[in-house]
C-alpha cells in the first residue's frame, strides 16, 4: 500500500474513535425527549442592571426636586422649549452669580453686575448702596463659601415661555463696617457671618440671550 492510502486509513481510524468517545460522554438522542425550544425572537428579553431604561426618570430633574412634582413639571417643559437647558449647570451658574452680586452689592460697585438683575432688583441694591455712601460706612466684607444651596422651586409659563427659578443659598462670608472715622459699627471682621437668601432668576426660554437675571431677592 501506497504511503497516501495508509494516512487516509490512520486518519479515518483516529475519527471513529473519536465519534465513539463523544457518542459515551454525551449520550444519543434515543426515547422520549423533549424537543428543543427555539428561540422566539419577538418576545422581550429581560434588562440588565447595565441598560439604559428608554422614558425613565431624568436624574438631571430628580436629583433637585421631587418627581411628578410641579417643578419638576415646569423644569420638563423648560427642557423642551430648551434642549440645551440642564438644571445642574444651571446651579452652578447660580452660585457663581450669587458670590458675584453678593459682594458687588456689599462692596457698593454694582456697575459689573448689573446686566443680570432686573430693574427692580438693581434699583432696591442701589438705594441701600446710596445710602450707606450718604452716611459715610464702608463695607468691608471677603466671601468665604456657599455651604447650602437648593432648588426651592421652578416654574415656566408654556405661553410667554418665561422661566423661573427660585434657589436658598446659605453664604458664608467675613463682614464688618466702618463710619468716616474708620470705627467699627457692625460686624466682626474674625467671625464668619452666615447669610441665608432666596433670590429668583428668571429667563425667557425662546430668546438667544442664555443668561439668567435676579429678579427677585428674600430670607
Amino acid at each position: 500500500m501506497n504511503s497516501p492510502i495508509i494516512q487516509l486509513l490512520v486518519l479515518a481510524g483516529i475519527a471513529v474513535f473519536l465519534i465513539l468517545r463523544l457518542r459515551g460522554v454525551l449520550g444519543t438522542r434515543e426515547g422520549f425527549e423533549k424537543p428543543a425550544v427555539p428561540i422566539d425572537r419577538a418576545s422581550p428579553r429581560k434588562r440588565t442592571d447595565l441598560e439604559v431604561i428608554e422614558g425613565g426618570p431624568d436624574r438631571d430633574i430628580t436629583d433637585h426636586v421631587p418627581e411628578d412634582s410641579p417643578s419638576a413639571r415646569a423644569l420638563a417643559a423648560m427642557k423642551g422649549a430648551d434642549p440645551a437647558f440642564n438644571v445642574s449647570e444651571f446651579l452652578s451658574g447660580a452660585r457663581g452669580a450669587y458670590e458675584m452680586i453678593l459682594m458687588a452689592f456689599e462692596k457698593g460697585d454694582l456697575e459689573p453686575v448689573t446686566p443680570f438683575m432686573s430693574e427692580d432688583v438693581y434699583e432696591a441694591f442701589a438705594s441701600v448702596v446710596d445710602d450707606r455712601a450718604d452716611k459715610g460706612l464702608t463695607v468691608e466684607a471677603t466671601f468665604i463659601g456657599i455651604s447650602d444651596l437648593a432648588l426651592k422651586e421652578a416654574t415656566f409659563d408654556t405661553d410667554s415661555k418665561e422661566a423661573e427659578m427660585t434657589v436658598r443659598f446659605t453664604g458664608e462670608l467675613t463682614y464688618q463696617v466702618r463710619d468716616n472715622a474708620g470705627d467699627v459699627v457692625e460686624g466682626n471682621a474674625n467671625e464668619i457671618k452666615r447669610q441665608k437668601d432666596i433670590w429668583t432668576f428668571a429667563r425667557d426660554m425662546g430668546a438667544d440671550d442664555p443668561n439668567w437675571r435676579l429678579v427677585a431677592t428674600g430670607e
